[in-house]
């Protein structure tokens, strides 16, 4: 998928994030493994290791999600659920930032 921006061509994917907990809800920032999946179906599931607060930050400098969503996304992580955000828009800046592609 191309979006134009700004007079710039960014190329981009819609992803499945899964975020799978690791670690202890209770204490301030827990770890994570992220699942990054082609929302179109095609193969090319990936895992990311971070950890909740470098993940919602991430989330909220390089997409257009609502916060309300985010915050309900960062309140499951806490709770312990295995939390989902479906068809996000990611830029392959950020796709190859995090290693899904690779240089």
């Amino acid at each position: 998928m191309r979006v134009v921006h700004f007079d710039a061509t960014i190329l981009g994917m819609r992803m499945n994030l899964i975020a799978r907990s690791s670690g202890d809800p209770s204490i301030g920032t827990i770890p994570l493994s992220l699942t990054l999946k082609p929302s179109c179906g095609l193969p090319g599931d990936y895992e990311f290791p971070t950890d909740s607060a470098a993940l919602i930050r991430l989330l909220r400098a390089q997409t257009d999600l609502p916060g309300t969503v985010l915050q309900h996304f960062e309140d499951d992580i806490r709770a312990g659920f295995n939390p989902r955000l479906l068809g996000v828009e990611l830029n392959d800046s950020i796709l190859e930032k995090i290693g899904y592609f690779i240089d």
